[in-house]
């Protein structure tokens, strides 16, 4: 739900500044303003299935891993502006963007998993911004249909539908070498 009409867009600093007077959780892409919904109980089982199976994996490795909410500062030098997200999941490979409160940068890996409302935000707007932005790997879970959906960025900067997973295939990453996840276990 976007919270400013596209006439009145911000600023990242007033972006920053509307954070400080409200407890809600807040998204900003492109000057609007974005309210994420309160995950469901079964947005949660999911996401705490997936965090476990990613935290066991990434045990002795140099990755970070986060989940919501986490405000991940999209910062790329080829891009003049800064977006704010707040993946579900996000697997960070190159940590000098750490910072006391945010990730300023790029994930290597994000998972978003959808609401029952509004899933184009995360099927179309995320899914564009974290193409342009060079998120290496994106998928997108959902629980209505117990299925995933796995975004790869090619040579040419654009992603590729690598799987449409459903049922009892295993979700593969590309990125993280190695890791997979059976979707029985993620959707039981």
């Amino acid at each position: 739900m976007t919270l400013n009409s596209s006439q009145n867009k911000l600023t990242l600093n007033e972006f920053y500044e509307l954070r400080t007077t409200t407890d809600e959780y807040l998204e900003f892409i492109n000057g609007k303003v974005y309210l994420l919904p309160s995950p469901s109980t079964q947005h949660q089982h999911i996401s705490s299935h997936l965090h476990f199976a990613l935290f066991e994996y990434l045990q002795g490795k140099t990755y970070e891993l986060f989940s919501s909410p986490f405000d991940i500062e999209l910062h790329c030098s080829d891009i003049p502006e800064n977006q704010v997200v707040i993946p579900d999941l996000s697997i960070i490979c190159d940590k000098k963007g750490l910072t006391v409160n945010r990730y300023m940068g790029v994930p290597d890996f994000i998972i978003e998993i959808l609401p029952p409302t509004n899933q184009a935000h995360d099927l179309i707007t995320k899914l564009n911004l974290y193409m342009q932005y060079g998120v290496k790997e994106y998928w997108i879970v959902n629980p209505f249909e117990n299925g995933i959906l796995i975004y790869v960025l090619d040579d040419e900067n654009r992603y590729k539908l690598k799987n449409i997973l459903k049922g009892y295939d295993t979700a593969e990453s590309i990125v993280l070498d190695g890791f997979s996840v059976n979707l029985v276990k993620v959707f039981k």
